[in-house]
């Protein structure tokens, strides 16, 4: 007779619990021209338009066009008492890596992540500046917490842009998954 009770006590107890999902926010986004001659950031923000639309945007001129040659290093770090390296660090040649996105799954997840708000969808030559327009946190969540479950913390992912073998800028990108 109690067991009985007990299950109906149970399953009543999973109906009225919440299912919670994980959740990203973006926290901060720096973006740095190493070489002012080459590039500059002409704007690198984040924007809360209200508690559920927030945004990253970004645009860097390009001064020396055609950039024919591009490497980018992406790292990514996890903070525990600092930041600390987590998990990837993966430098790739940005014209190759374009002309076939599957020969490098990982660079195609994080190329994924912003690819679809972005001018940087083709190969090489670049002619143009670069830019990421409005980028929601809505999309990014979807990708870090669906297609590829990544756990709680805070991350850094940490980019520096290589023309022609010298580092020209770099991109980080803080964000808090709950």
């Amino acid at each position: 007779m109690g067991a009985p009770r007990c299950l109906i006590a149970l399953l009543a107890c999973l109906f009225l619990v919440e299912e919670v999902e994980p959740k990203v926010e973006f926290t901060n986004f720096k973006c740095t021209s190493l070489d002012p001659k080459f590039a500059i950031v002409e704007h690198c923000y984040l924007k809360s338009v209200n508690r559920t639309y927030k945004y990253l945007a970004l645009k860097i001129n390009l001064l020396q066009k055609p950039v024919t040659r591009i490497k980018v290093n992406g790292a990514t770090w996890k903070r525990f008492n600092g930041y600390k390296p987590s998990l990837y660090n993966v430098t790739i040649d940005a014209c190759k890596f374009l002309k076939n996105p599957k020969s490098n799954p990982v660079a195609d997840y994080i190329h994924r992540l912003f690819r679809t708000y972005s001018n940087m969808n083709h190969s090489c030559p670049f002619n143009h500046d670069v830019i990421i327009d409005k980028l929601p946190i809505s999309f990014v969540n979807n990708q870090v917490t669906a297609v590829l479950p990544v756990p709680p913390g805070d991350y850094m992912f940490q980019s520096h842009w290589y023309a022609y073998d010298i580092n020209r800028a770099t991109v980080q990108v803080y964000l808090t998954i709950f």
